[in-house]
């Protein structure tokens, strides 16, 4: 028997596909070996063994994470901060995302993307990173810096298709950029998502024969479903072959548009679009040279629209779970596999099962609370869920 090998083991273990009773999760080294009974685990192998009750799930993945621990990637387009912000996530049971990038010039772009390639070999919770923007609509621009957006420049064009060894997902708006630049983008690897845009239905298909398959915040920031107008919401959520990020806070999308979106045929990802204060200490930050401040649980600034959430991964499968009657194995899954997935990353995270990478949560069922957690097979612990700041 390897001596790097070792189990966690809970009285239910969900695996991505299966609850099971009594069950354990081996790991060696940074990876799964095995997920088996809990009674046929050596009895000298070195074992966690979860509280009673507790569950055992794979790490929850968020695609969309603007800042954490009071620092914000616009401002610190760095090593440094990258970690920071996943450091703080991670506390929270987070065990992999994507630092994400708000609207900003050309320079600011080429650091983050440096910043976030340094990482990847030394730093398992960054998976690559997120643009969202600077090619949207001023339409729906909300509180993106409408001066920082415009149309791609070839140099744009080369810059995010140069070979990485993350993730490179872009958010844009179809309208706004030339015909042939998603299924360039997409021919390279890049993901493409429509978001803060004003696309109509057949603007959005035409994106989507190119190559474009995710939607940025469904509902928020994008020309509403009409009757005669049906724009990119009814795009989305009648497509098998489209992924589907979702606010779940209670604030940015009304349960019952949530719930409709759940039936869609499309396929759902539960996201954060998380702010600096989450897992932080202060209760406000400037974004774009205004000052957003958090109240009763939302990030806003002081004429009142939203900018981003006040809201982690966990939180949003407690939402999806209690405001929109998932049950609790189907919420998890719309933060695990399911992003894991639509990043093209599903044979190494969002399940558990042997040879994927040993990131785990521990979680109370009843009260969907992160008890502790694990990344590359390392436990690095949690801090308690904090209430709503105030000012």
């Amino acid at each position: 028997m390897s001596k790097t090998l070792h189990a966690v083991a809970a009285n239910r273990v969900f695996d991505g596909a299966l609850l099971r009773d009594d069950a354990a999760v081996v790991i060696d080294g940074t990876r799964i070996a095995a997920v088996v009974a809990r009674n046929e685990l050596p009895a000298t192998m070195s074992r966690h063994e979860l509280p009673d009750g507790a569950w055992l799930a794979p790490g929850l993945i968020d695609i969309q994470v603007n800042g954490g621990g009071d620092v914000l990637f616009n401002d610190n387009p760095n090593p440094e901060g990258v970690r920071t912000i996943v450091a703080a996530h991670r506390k929270l049971g987070t065990t992999a995302l994507l630092p994400t990038l708000i609207s900003d010039s050309f320079e600011t772009m080429r650091s983050a993307l440096a910043a976030v390639e340094a990482l990847i070999d030394t730093e398992p919770g960054v998976l690559g990173i997120h643009l969202e923007g600077p090619f949207l609509s001023p339409e729906k621009a909300g509180v993106h810096n409408i001066a920082a957006l415009r149309r791609p420049t070839a140099d744009d064009l080369a810059l995010i298709t140069a070979p990485r060894r993350g993730v490179t997902l872009v958010t844009l708006a179809p309208e706004q950029v030339p015909e042939d630049f998603v299924g360039r983008l997409t021919a390279a690897g890049v993901r493409v998502a429509l978001g803060h845009s004003m696309a109509t239905y057949a603007q959005t298909q035409v994106a989507m024969t190119e190559g474009l398959s995710g939607f940025t915040h469904l509902f928020n920031a994008m020309r509403p479903l009409a009757s005669r107008e049906p724009g990119p919401i009814a795009a989305a959520l009648e497509s098998p072959d489209a992924w589907y990020g979702l606010i779940v806070d209670g604030i940015h999308v009304a349960p019952a548009m949530l719930r409709l979106a759940l039936r869609g045929a499309g396929r759902p990802i539960l996201m954060s679009d998380a702010m600096p204060p989450v897992g932080g200490a202060a209760c406000s930050f400037r974004l774009c040279g205004e000052t957003i401040t958090v109240r009763s649980g939302r990030c806003a600034r002081a004429d009142d629209t939203l900018a981003g959430a006040f809201l982690d991964m966990a939180g949003a499968v407690r939402n999806c779970a209690r405001l929109c009657d998932v049950p609790l194995t189907d919420a998890l899954l719309l933060a695990t596999r399911n992003p894991a997935e639509f990043l093209g990353l599903g044979d190494r995270l969002g399940r558990l099962a042997p040879g994927l990478r040993a990131d785990m949560i521990a979680l109370d069922p009843a009260s969907i609370e992160v008890l502790d957690s694990w990344v590359a097979g390392a436990n690095v612990g949690f801090e308690p869920r904090r209430a709503a700041l105030q000012p």
